[in-house]
C-alpha cells in the first residue's frame, strides 16, 4: 500500500499542501503514557514525517487500563521500543527516532539540541514538565502541554486553551505559579485541560508526581482510558491543524 492510499482522507480535508507540510514536519512527543500515546497515534496515522519518542519507562500491568501502548504482550518492554515498532507500522516511511531519557535540567540540552517543528509535552511529573515547558518557551520552540486527566470523568470538560484559561486544575495551578516566579507569559502557553470540578483538596490533584529523577515512587491517581484518550488526541489536533496551516473554527 502506498502512501497516498494510507492518506487519502487526510489528503482530502487538509489539500496536497497542508498535507505536504505534515509529511514534511518534525515532531517531539515527550512521555508515551496514556495522554502521549494516544497523541503519537494520531499523529503517526495523519502522516507526521519525523517523529522523535522520549520516555525513560518501561510498561507495567497497571498502565494496561489506559495506556494504548501497554498490552499483555509490551509489559516489560520499553515505551520507546513499542512506540517506534507502533508508528512504523502505521506509516513505514516515517523516521522515527528514539531517546530512552529522564527529561531534567540536566538532560533537557541534549534533548532541545534536536531539532523538531513542534513539541507535544505528556510529562506527568511536575518539576521535569516545569523544566521542559520553561526551555521551551525560553527557546521559542512551539509545544503544547498536557494538564491533569487523573480523577476526571466527563469528556465534556476538555478544552484546547491557554494556560491562563484553565481552571479546576490541581496541576495546572501549580504550573501557573511556578512559570509566573519564572517570568513566563503564561497566557502565551498553549494546553489541554479539563475544568470539571472533583470532589477532592487540589492538593491531592495536583499531579501524578513530583518527582525530580526516575525511580521516584509517585503519588498514584485514578484515571479513565476514554479521558486520557481524548486528552491525547486533542493534543494531536491542535499540532496537526497548526502544523498543517488547517483553519480552525472557534
Amino acid at each position: 500500500m502506498s502512501a497516498t492510499d494510507r492518506l487519502t482522507r487526510t489528503r482530502m480535508l487538509l489539500g496536497d499542501e497542508g498535507l505536504s507540510r505534515l509529511q514534511n514536519a518534525a515532531v517531539m512527543v515527550v512521555g508515551l503514557g496514556a495522554v502521549g500515546g494516544y497523541a503519537l497515534e494520531a499523529l503517526a496515522r495523519s502522516g507526521i514525517g519525523r517523529l522523535v519518542l522520549v520516555d525513560f519507562d518501561v510498561f507495567d500491568e497497571s498502565n494496561i487500563n489506559r495506556q494504548i501502548l501497554a498490552l499483555t504482550s509490551t509489559v516489560g518492554q520499553k515505551k520507546t521500543e513499542v512506540a517506534r515498532r507502533r508508528v512504523l507500522d502505521i506509516n513505514p516511511d516515517c523516521i522515527v527516532e528514539t531517546r530512552d531519557m529522564f527529561v531534567n535540567a540536566d538532560t533537557l540540552p541534549q534533548l532541545l539540541n534536536i531539532p523538531v517543528d513542534f513539541v507535544v509535552d505528556a510529562i506527568d511529573a511536575l518539576n521535569p514538565k516545569c523544566c521542559l515547558m520553561e526551555a521551551l518557551y525560553e527557546r521559542g520552540i512551539p509545544f503544547i502541554s498536557s494538564m491533569g486527566a487523573a480523577l476526571k470523568t466527563d469528556p465534556s470538560f476538555i478544552k484546547c486553551g491557554t494556560l491562563s484559561a484553565s481552571k479546576n486544575c490541581g496541576l495546572a495551578k501549580f504550573i501557573r505559579k511556578r512559570l509566573r516566579k519564572r517570568g513566563l507569559e503564561i497566557s502565551r502557553i498553549n494546553c489541554v485541560y479539563s475544568d470539571e470540578q472533583v470532589c477532592l483538596p487540589e492538593t491531592a490533584l495536583a499531579f501524578d508526581g513530583d518527582d525530580a529523577s526516575a525511580g521516584r515512587v509517585r503519588h498514584t491517581l485514578g484515571s479513565l482510558p476514554t479521558i486520557t484518550a481524548i486528552f491525547g488526541l486533542t493534543i494531536a489536533n491542535y499540532v496537526i491543524t497548526s502544523l498543517s496551516g488547517h483553519r480552525r473554527i472557534n
